[in-house]
């Protein structure tokens, strides 16, 4: 019998990283959710089959998580890297008032992608396939300056992405962009936003499916291509 493959989810919430997780869960995967703490976990593995959720934040290192789901489940196929860029309620400065230690913090959601893909990317060459799938923000591809050093982070990781993307051409490695542009429908953001539309207006006709964005995630995935896709309801 052949083995199940493996998702992990790393950064696991309500809106994206849960539909990402029932995609690939329905696709026949194993999935491994990761988030910082163990609280939403019950509820988050109440839907999934073959599942399992760990504890990992990727600011501090997720090296170990990793190796704690490989000896769960084997081989990791493919890993989606989600993590929230910032707090719910954390708005950041604007791009006129960035300054060097803000732009430093704001690359801090940077570095462990890096980190993932140097922990994973041995494995899925040896095995000649995998994948990882990046979400990043809209800020990446169009100029947003009330988003200051969010900006820079997100560009940031786009061309990360697409330069791997293009570096792993021919190997059976995909590497995909998930460019997002409004609010996740279910996520913690979203959530805010319409429990205080006196504080941030209404969210009306700015808003996204997460599950179609995971069907489109999953297709990117499967197909091994494009490189990226952006989702604008800005």
């Amino acid at each position: 019998m052949t083995a199940r493959p493996t998702a992990v989810v790393l950064g696991a919430g309500p809106g994206l990283g849960m539909s990402i997780a029932h995609r690939f869960a329905d696709e026949g995967y194993n999935v491994a959710l990761v988030s910082r703490t163990a609280e939403r976990h019950p509820g988050y593995l109440a839907g999934l089959e073959n599942a399992a959720a760990f504890v990992g934040d990727v600011r501090k290192g997720v090296g170990t998580t990793l190796d704690e789901i490989a000896e769960r489940f084997g081989a990791i196929d493919v890993a989606y890297y989600g993590p929230a860029a910032i707090e719910p309620d954390s708005f950041p400065a604007d791009i006129t008032e960035a300054t060097p230690a803000a732009v430093e913090k704001a690359m801090s959601w940077v570095y462990p992608a890096v980190e993932v893909v140097g922990k994973l990317l041995p494995g899925m060459l040896e095995r000649g396939r995998g994948g990882f799938l990046f979400a990043g923000g809209l800020s990446a591809v169009r100029p947003m300056p009330a988003l200051g050093a969010l900006a820079v982070s997100s560009a940031a990781l786009r061309n990360y992405a697409r330069t791997l993307h293009e570096g792993l051409a021919g190997t059976g490695v995909y590497v995909g962009s998930l460019i997002i542009g409004g609010l996740v429908e279910r996520g913690d953001i979203h959530r805010m936003v319409v429990a205080q539309r006196e504080k941030y207006g209404d969210a009306g006709g700015h808003t996204l499916d997460p599950d179609a964005l995971a069907s489109v995630a999953w297709k990117m995935f499967s197909a091994g291509a494009p490189a990226e896709s952006v989702f604008d309801a800005l």
